[in-house]
């Protein structure tokens, strides 16, 4: 809120918006988020980034997750993202009906069609059955990504993809009620391409949106 007064040309001390904002009784949206239950195998898989999520490049290290959204009509619903860990950009995702393989190939995919991918790019995982699937591992095998798994019982090795989770269902999910995943997927749509890519600053990007941080890398290296 400070950040976004300022920027608007608002000059306001730290401590003042917080005084104003105890006497508005205005506070972050808390609520537990939910899990579906499941049970995974005990798998052995290397963490290559070892909770390390600082970067000096767009395009070296991505981590990918999925999270489910409740709809009236329509059940469960799950969102497979992919954001680079630099710029904190959703760079792909999809939107669908169930958890499958073939759906987070085609969110992988997405990526592939937006961004060039270097060889040796990192991209990091919980150990979901979509993500140790073979295809899974096929397809970033052949485009020479390098897999890198969370550890069973380890929650900070997801905290990149945790961070989105969190802004996506304070901000948007459990505000709302959606009916069905059409509704659902529009407004999935308006959140992340509308707002949180132009709109939703962070402050691990000097208070930038991740659009704005992106201009700003891609001009910088050229």
């Amino acid at each position: 809120m400070h950040q976004v007064l300022l920027k608007n040309g608002i000059s306001v001390s730290f401590k003042h918006v917080q005084k104003l904002t105890k006497q508005l009784n205005s506070r972050s949206i808390m609520v537990k988020n939910y899990r579906p239950q499941s049970i995974q195998p005990v798998i052995s898989k290397e963490n290559i980034l070892k909770q390390n999520f600082s970067t000096k490049n767009i395009c070296k290290k991505r981590v990918a997750d999925i999270t489910c959204i409740p709809t009236k009509q329509s059940g469960l619903c799950y969102l497979s993202f992919i954001m680079d860990l630099h710029i904190k950009k959703i760079i792909s995702y999809t939107f669908s009906k169930k958890m499958t393989v073939n759906y987070v190939l085609k969110t992988l995919n997405k990526e592939k069609q937006r961004y060039h991918i270097p060889e040796g790019m990192i991209l990091h995982t919980n150990l979901g059955s979509q993500y140790i699937a073979l295809d899974i591992e096929k397809w970033l095998d052949i485009n020479k990504i390098r897999h890198s798994y969370s550890r069973k019982g380890r929650p900070y090795d997801d905290a990149g993809s945790e961070s989105f989770h969190d802004s996506l269902k304070k901000e948007e999910i459990f505000a709302t009620t959606y009916l069905n995943f059409e509704e659902e997927n529009r407004a999935l749509f308006s959140y992340i391409d509308g707002f949180y890519h132009r709109n939703r600053f962070h402050s691990s990007i000097h208070y930038l949106t991740p659009q704005e941080f992106e201009n700003q890398e891609k001009a910088r290296m050229t």
